[in-house]
């Protein structure tokens, strides 16, 4: 893993992004605005970890996933899906599509902040991190 591990965090909306980008104060964030420019920067930038909103036009999270879990590069980075969708479905489908976890909107930050700590641990246990 790098000095200061790098996330991604991927969402429509700017507030959100803002929001996301202020709640993870040590860690290196990139931003992207939708799915398919997370799935256009990820492999080049090689983040640690990607946080990934559901519900976005262009290319939606889910398609995202699925997306970033068949290139080499980010096939087994750690993806936490953030949405507002919380039916069983919906986690099943996020599951499904290839998310490593899944934290539902409004974001409690003691979560938010413990998951990202818990999969970057994993990911570094198991070199799965850049150097």
């Amino acid at each position: 893993m790098s000095a200061i591990p790098r996330l991604l965090v991927v969402d429509d909306s700017a507030t959100a992004r803002r929001w996301l980008e202020r709640a993870l104060p040590s860690y290196e964030v990139h931003l992207a605005a939708d799915g398919r420019e997370a799935v256009e920067r990820a492999p080049v930038l090689r983040p640690d970890l990607i946080l990934l909103d559901v519900v976005m036009p262009r290319l939606d999270g889910i398609a995202a996933c699925r997306v970033l879990r068949a290139h080499p590069v980010t096939a087994a980075t750690p993806i936490i899906l953030v949405t507002s969708q919380d039916s069983e479905h919906s986690v099943e489908t996020a599951y499904r599509s290839g998310a490593t976890d899944y934290i539902t909107k409004p974001v409690d930050t003691a979560e938010l902040l413990a998951k990202v700590e818990s999969w970057l641990a994993v990911a570094a246990a198991a070199g799965l991190t850049s150097p």
